[in-house]
């Protein structure tokens, strides 16, 4: 045995060999360590060991990339916040007043429950439908949005390219930034819809309707709840002008941003689908527009000049459900403007239930769609529950647009699908005809 003597000091007690020292008495009935598993004895570990783990993925900064990393609709919009000036991105992301209207609608749909069925077979998911008369291979259109290349340049011709790719219904705005002719020539084969907000000017409304006709839309969808221009606060307090003012303020704001900048000053100046070039405030552009002396007997006007299908976007009680559809409406968008026009206005997924059980009960098979509030896959999911046979996206196919253009239209679709498709398997279901009220349950608040 072997004895270590301390340096220095020729007096020192010799120290113990380890073998002298008692080991310490191992807890109640844990195991020896002769009886461990070897995949619970420490070891160092080996190099072949750790090669595996090291693999150091080269850093990608292309928009693809950003784009692909981006598994929400909310992770795209944080993207479009960074690369969008100010006072664009808030004309998309506002609404009216203070924007209760908004937030009640994106509440709407966080305050359900799920009730799932199990032990079904959902190997293969099918979302496609049936929407006024042709199909679609997602329940979900893209909706009209007004000055669409001020929030990113390539504007409609991204969102109606990514609809032709994606076999959905895109809805070009009056207010829009494009021509009908030329979305039409955008996206040959794609479903085109054009939006009409009915001027003063019944010859320039006819004008428009003839273009839309002869540019192969097969669908009018005329909005009515846009008497007066509702109190966009954002837009006032960023001196939201059309086109964007270059002053002292939106410069500074542009040296964060130049690629939009850039993108913005080397395209085509802003047109719009239906306006001579316009300059000045989006409310007073809108007051210019629209006419408050609207009443049923323009829909009936309208239900006789228009030869396709016929559809009223801006629907918030039932009454007014029913009464469209009595004056000829093929279809019904429950709306209320993405909450940019009156706030505390009905929320369309709350009103959803009951407008389908007052067609169902007319026995009316006009079309159900909605709007305002839906940012993901799942809340497209609880609204065909709940009723509708549509949905139509605004913000979020903005969101995307603004993070990266066409792909970020791509992008968000892509999103909604794949959030659809797993919602639609862990539901249970394979199809959307199976889905029911019963899927779905209101929580109280």
């Amino acid at each position: 045995m072997t004895h270590t003597i301390q340096p220095n000091n020729p007096e020192a007690t010799p120290a113990p060999d380890a073998t002298d020292i008692p080991a310490a008495p191992a807890p109640a009935g844990a195991p020896s360590s002769s009886a461990l598993p070897a995949a619970l004895k420490r070891r160092v570990p080996k190099y072949s060991d750790l090669a595996p783990l090291m693999q150091f993925k080269k850093p990608e900064f292309s928009r693809a990339a950003r784009l692909q990393r981006a598994s929400t609709i909310w992770e795209l919009r944080d993207i479009a916040k960074r690369r969008t000036p100010k006072a664009p991105f808030d004309y998309t992301d506002g609404a009216a007043e203070e924007e209760i209207t908004l937030r009640r609608a994106r509440q709407a749909f966080l305050d359900i429950e799920f009730r799932p069925g199990i032990l079904r077979n959902v190997s293969s998911i099918d979302l496609s439908t049936d929407i006024l008369g042709k199909p679609s291979r997602l329940p979900v259109g893209i909706a009209p949005t007004g000055f669409t290349r001020m929030m990113q340049s390539e504007g409609e011709y991204a969102g109606s390219q990514a609809a032709e790719a994606a076999g959905i219904p895109y809805t070009l705005s009056t207010m829009g930034t494009a021509s009908i002719e030329d979305v039409a020539q955008a996206a040959p084969n794609g479903r085109n819809w054009f939006q009409l907000y009915l001027w003063t000017d019944r010859d320039r409304s006819l004008e428009l309707i003839e273009r839309a006709a002869k540019a192969g839309n097969d669908t009018l969808m005329v909005t009515v709840d846009t008497a007066v221009a509702g109190a966009r606060l954002r837009d006032v307090r960023n001196g939201m002008t059309i086109p964007p003012a270059l002053t002292l303020k939106t410069v500074l704001d542009a040296s964060y941003r130049p690629a939009w900048w850039f993108n913005f000053l080397t395209h085509e100046p802003l047109t719009f689908a239906s306006l001579s070039r316009y300059t000045g405030t989006v409310a007073d552009l809108i007051n210019s527009m629209f006419d408050p002396t609207l009443t049923f007997g323009d829909l009936d006007w309208l239900r006789e000049t228009w030869r396709g299908k016929l559809v009223v976007k801006g629907i918030q009680t039932v009454e007014d459900a029913r009464k469209v559809v009595d004056h000829g409406a093929d279809g019904v968008v429950l709306s209320n403007h993405g909450g940019r026009q009156l706030d505390r206005a009905p929320i369309p997924f709350h009103l959803l239930p009951e407008v389908r059980q007052a067609l169902t009960a007319d026995n009316s098979d006009a079309a159900i769609m909605l709007d305002t509030g839906i940012m993901s896959g799942a809340d497209i999911v609880a609204a065909l529950a709940l009723g509708a046979d549509f949905t139509l996206i605004g913000r979020a196919y903005l969101y995307g647009l603004m993070a990266g253009g066409r792909a970020g239209v791509d992008r968000t679709l892509q999103i909604l699908e794949k959030d659809m498709a797993r919602t639609m398997a862990l539901l249970g279901v394979s199809r959307i005809s199976e889905l029911t009220p019963d899927h779905v349950r209101l929580l109280p608040r």
